[in-house]
Order: C-alpha cells, then structure tokens, then sequence
C-alpha cells in the first residue's frame, strides 16, 4: 500500500514500513468503549461506542491522547476483529460507532464500511487534516462528520502541529464533508449531519474568533462546539505558552463573539471540563 492519503504525502509502501503516523496498513486499536463525553446528540444516554485508533498523522504538540497518537501504544487487528468489535459495542447498546482519529486508516474503514452495514451512524471523529479526495471516497459510507478546526493561522499550525497547511487542507476537507451530509436529527439524537469542533488554546483568542468569522462565511448553518476542554498533557518546553488551561474570561471572549456574530448553533462547554479525568485510559478495553 504506497500511501499518500492524508497530506503528509509520505508515499511509503505501508506493507513494509509506518509513514508519518507511526502506522503500517493493518489496524491499530488502543480502546473500544462507550464514552459519554461527546457532545450530547452524539452520546446520548446510553453512550457514544468509540474506537480510537493508534497513531496519528498530525501529532499535535499538547495532545491529550499523546499516548497513542504519539506513543503510538495499541494492538494490531484484522478487518474482520474491527467488525467484531463494532458488533460488541451495539449489543451494549451505542448510540453509534465513533471512529477516533481514523485519518490514516481512511481507504481501509472505507472498505471495511462497503463491506459491512452498520445499523447505527457511522461518526468520523477527526483532527480535520484530511485529503478532500478521501474525505470523497466515504461519501455514502460515513454518517456524521465530527473533524476539528484546530488552526487558521499558517504559523500556529507550524508551531503546535508541524503542519504549515492545516487549515487549507482541513478548510476543503470539511466543505466535502458539508457537501456530503445533512443535518438530521431523531428526537435529541444526530443521525447524520456535521459538528466542527474548535478547541480554544491558551492565548490563542484572537485565532478562535478569526476561525468563526470562516464559519460565519462559508458554513453559516454548520453546528460549531467551542470547547474548553484543554488540558496541558506531555512535554510542552517546546510550546510553554500552552502550559496551562484556558481562563474564564477566554473562554467568555470567544463565546460572546459567536453569540454576537448571531451564531446560535453551539454547543459549549463548563471550564469544568478541562481535567484530565475525562482522558480515558488506553489499556485495550474492548480489544483483547
């Protein structure tokens, strides 16, 4: 498999050797579980069934789930053993199946998805730096777009995330999802549409609001989750600004801009968030 599905472009055969994420062609799986913590019409009561892939094509400098985006810990598995795992997750009652951080197995869940029929919605949960051509090859295949808007600004994705691009390519990618989904809804719960997930970083603001002003003029009806979520995890010498949790009054600058802007599809959350109780354990719950 000579890869270039992601923008890395490694163009390594991942048969025989891992590209920039740290991963061959076969699956990597850290955890299966069902997680509450997404936004509510994604968990629901009864729990979102979350897989979260090992690896990572972006390896974010403060990432919370460094231990497998970094790391790289996780168990290698068959199509066939993903399959099983699903099935496992929606006979313990998941409102869905939550891919997390699938950018570097896209052509395979692609196959995997063709393959299998879920009975319940398929989220692609990802950090947003994606080929628009792959984000194509799952039209029809995913249900419910779940990517970040991490960057706007050239230099902030350079610095934290080692991808100058991001948000040109993450910017396509997410209007391909756009074009692809709906936004539908049965009672409280999202059975196919698109959530743009922002985290806010610490003196960060002013990207925030200038990422809203995108939203507010290319996908004004699109839903938006400003998250306070950030917590410092790893070594951050290299980045020492990001070596602290955001404040309230951050926090309230950027959600008062959206609101003033008329931005009424939000979904915020409590400062309360931000700790690092809410990390689930990478210990293969669900995979050995």
């Amino acid at each position: 498999m000579i890869c270039s599905i992601c923008p890395r472009k490694c163009n390594v055969n991942r048969d025989d050797q891992a590209g920039y994420c740290q991963s061959k062609s076969a699956f990597r799986i850290a955890r299966a579980a069902l997680h509450y913590w997404e936004e509510p019409c994604i968990s629901g009561e009864k729990g979102s069934g979350t897989v979260f892939f090992s690896g990572c094509n972006l390896r974010c400098a403060f990432c919370q789930n460094y231990e497998i985006s970094r790391d790289n810990i996780g168990v290698e598995i068959s199509d066939s053993k993903l399959i099983d795992i699903f099935e496992n997750l929606i006979s313990q009652g998941a409102e869905n199946i939550n891919l997390v951080n699938p950018t570097h197995y896209a052509d395979r869940i692609a196959k995997v998805l063709a393959e299998w029929k879920s009975p319940v919605p398929i989220v692609y949960n990802t950090s947003g730096y994606e080929e628009a051509d792959t984000i194509k090859k799952l039209d029809g295949l995913v249900d419910i777009y779940l990517p970040d808007l991490k960057y706007i600004r050239n230099d902030k994705s350079l610095r934290y995330s080692k991808a100058s691009d991001y948000f040109e390519k993450a910017s396509q990618a997410i209007l391909e999802m756009r074009r692809q989904v709906k936004d539908t809804f049965d009672g409280s719960m999202m059975k196919s549409g698109l959530i743009v997930r922002h985290l806010i970083l610490p003196q960060n603001t002013n990207s925030s609001i200038e990422i809203m002003d995108w939203m507010n003029s290319n996908l004004k009806d699109t839903y938006l989750s400003l998250m306070s979520q950030y917590t410092p995890c790893g070594d951050l010498t290299s980045v020492p600004e990001l070596n602290r949790k955001i404040t309230k009054r951050e926090y309230e600058k950027v959600v008062d801009y959206a609101l003033s802007q008329g931005m009424d599809k939000l979904f915020l959350q409590e400062l309360s968030s931000a700790d690092s109780c809410y990390i689930p354990p990478f210990d293969f719950t669900g995979v050995i």
